[in-house]
């Protein structure tokens, strides 16, 4: 019964922390404009939908899911670039919402907040490519979509993805215990200066997991502004190496 309760006072909590009517926004903004890909509508266990935009690609290539970073929307800055630049590649990808606060709100006001949901949003994204009928998947983040994906690492007993690729990882340091996959940390040599300062611990955690690389791309800032190709191709490059 304590259980129970905690449960519902931990889903009430973030419930009020997120901003649902700015997802809402974000979503009558984008859709009108969507050039690439369909809008999709995915469901929590609680029942309440999410969106996401989903590639159709090559059932060959693992499915990739993209987690954008703080405050934004599924097709925003370079998880938006990459959505389309990995489908063009042969990979089918779908870019989910993650939740948000008010505009402005520091990365700490996230955390622990909505990150229980954040990592529900992953899961649920997992299943519904799975449901599709893609074997493998592949976890793509990026800034605070990283930090988010590392909780969600922690927090589930057997992850399905096939590798992790974490860009521009920010936030607080937790453990990368529960990785057993392939993971590419990627960074920009003009990166904020929590990312590039983390350097050493990811490389750590990279160099104890197998077929794992640490990418530093030069005069990259932390959007990868002017390097989207670049970075497709670096992640194309290590998903064409797994096994």
């Amino acid at each position: 019964m304590r259980r129970l309760f905690l449960a519902l006072l931990l889903a009430a909590s973030c419930a009020s922390a997120q901003d649902l009517e700015r997802e809402r926004r974000w979503a009558a903004e984008i859709l009108p404009n969507l050039v690439v890909g369909d809008a999709v509508r995915l469901t929590l266990p609680s029942g309440r939908e999410f969106l996401g935009l989903y590639t159709e690609a090559s059932a060959s290539k693992p499915a990739i899911l993209l987690v954008h970073g703080i405050g934004v929307h599924p097709d925003f800055g370079i998880v938006g670039a990459l959505r389309v630049a990995l489908a063009d590649l042969g990979y089918p990808t779908l870019s989910i919402q993650m939740p948000v606060q008010k505009a402005n709100a520091p990365a700490e006001d996230y955390f622990p907040a909505l990150f229980p949901e954040a990592a529900a949003r992953i899961q649920a994204g997992a299943e519904w490519l799975a449901a599709r009928g893609y074997a493998r998947s592949v976890l793509l983040s990026h800034s605070l979509g990283s930090w988010m994906s590392n909780v969600y690492y922690e927090r589930v007993a057997d992850p399905p993805f096939s590798a992790w690729v974490s860009i521009g990882r920010s936030g607080a340091y937790g453990n990368m215990e529960n990785v057993h996959v392939p993971l590419l940390d990627i960074y920009g040599e003009n990166d904020l200066p929590s990312v590039l300062r983390g350097g050493w611990r990811r490389r750590f955690a990279v160099e104890g997991i197998p077929g794992s690389a640490q990418v530093k791309v030069p005069g990259a800032d932390h959007h990868f502004t002017g390097r989207e190709k670049e970075l497709a191709a670096t992640v194309h490059d290590f998903l064409s190496r797994l096994k």
